[in-house]
């Protein structure tokens, strides 16, 4: 349908424009990640350091949101002294401990 039909269809009130949009399928939207309602933030960054955090992120195999959501949250987490560590780093700690260190 050309612009101006579909414009001459909504000004005419009635349910012409409705049912024009009813006959359409219903858009295939995506899943959300998680359950928590969450809020979209902008954060204007050098593109040096977004380079390197999508550097990072592409290593980890995880989006560059998902990646500065948990550095965000580690960094909240260091504030009110609750310890939020990755697991990996857990066992490098632990690997650590177990070797003899030189003298």
């Amino acid at each position: 349908m050309h612009r101006d039909e579909a414009t001459k269809r909504f000004h005419s009130g009635g349910d012409a424009f409705a049912d024009l949009i009813d006959d359409t399928s219903p858009a295939q939207l995506p899943t959300p990640d998680t359950d928590v309602p969450m809020v979209s933030r902008s954060v204007r960054l050098p593109l040096e350091t977004h380079e390197r955090v999508r550097a990072a992120a592409d290593a980890r195999g995880i989006g560059v949101t998902t990646l500065m959501r948990q550095w965000i949250e580690a960094g909240l987490a260091d504030l009110d002294d609750s310890a939020t560590v990755s697991l990996a780093d857990v066992r490098r700690a632990l690997a650590s401990l177990s070797r003899p260190t030189a003298a």
